[in-house]
């Protein structure tokens, strides 16, 4: 029997996780955005859409309990290592690491604060269940430094998920949809329902997958991509020549070879990389 074989029925073994949350008093709290997923099945559903994970070291933020956890212990990954704030989560995730040694890194930390380059060595990829109130945060933080990771396979809450794959043209699409697509390939993979949580959320859920580029799809200065798009987008409703009017509107549009009648969800992130682009060279 081989060593990952012997590990997955070791995990197997072990107590149910209504048992652990017991044993340590584990009641979800608002305050940690915490909604707890221990449906095994949908776990490793999860775990296995991230795709072959041989030699990746997984970086799970806020573990919880460790339902995620177990079904990504169970893959081909090189290491796992769970970062968690609650205490009391951090006890019951330390027992999981003792059924599998040296597989299982238990890290006690803030997702907000912490360098998750730091946290293992690369290939890195992040598999997480954020919380619903950080999610989005947390994700422009990582995009920061895109090349310390190969991807993300996160789960939001659906409307969230919706914004980072959306199409020009669309309702959902927005500032996330620009800076996701830029520097990664972006997949809505599937919806989670609000029963498969503990406690159920009031929201549905959905399971996205981020895969980084190589190189960004166009050329651009991310400060001056984020800076564009949050002026576009600030004023959706508006056409680019009065939202934009602040960094010379109509002007800068032409330079870029943009209608001046369009409005921000007309364009692509390819346009959106031309206007930071104008911008940079009228600065300097």
């Amino acid at each position: 029997m081989s060593s990952r074989e012997t590990q997955r029925r070791q995990i197997e073994g072990l107590p149910p996780l209504r048992e652990i949350i017991a044993r340590h008093q584990i009641d979800a709290r608002k305050s940690f955005g915490q909604h707890f997923l221990n449906d095994l099945n949908l776990t490793r559903r999860i775990a296995a859409a991230t795709g072959d994970l041989s030699d990746v070291h997984i970086i799970e933020v806020g573990a919880g309990p460790g339902g995620l956890t177990r079904a990504l212990l169970e893959s081909n990954a090189a290491s796992v290592t769970a970062l968690e704030r609650d205490e009391r989560c951090i006890g019951a995730l330390h027992e999981l690491a003792d059924a599998v040694p040296d597989r299982l890194n238990v890290v006690a930390g803030d997702a907000l604060t912490t360098n998750l380059a730091d946290l293992s060595p690369p290939p890195r990829r992040v598999v997480a269940n954020l919380p619903y109130n950080i999610g989005t945060q947390l994700l422009v933080n990582w995009l920061e430094q895109p090349a310390a990771f190969t991807g993300f396979t996160l789960m939001f809450q659906r409307e969230v998920a919706q914004r980072i794959t959306a199409e020009p043209s669309t309702k959902a699409y927005g500032r996330l949809s620009v800076l996701c697509q830029w520097l990664t390939e972006t997949r809505l993979l599937f919806d989670v329902a609000p029963s498969a949580f503990v406690p159920p959320p009031s929201v549905t859920s959905a399971v996205v997958a981020l895969e980084v580029r190589k190189v960004p799809l166009a050329p651009a200065r991310q400060e001056d991509l984020e800076f564009i798009t949050r002026l576009a987008f600030g004023q959706r409703r508006k056409m680019l020549r009065r939202s934009l009017q602040s960094v010379g509107g109509a002007e800068l549009l032409a330079q870029a070879d943009i209608a001046e009648t369009a409005r921000a969800e007309d364009l692509s992130v390819h346009q959106f990389c031309a206007l930071a682009n104008m911008l940079e060279a009228r600065r300097g």
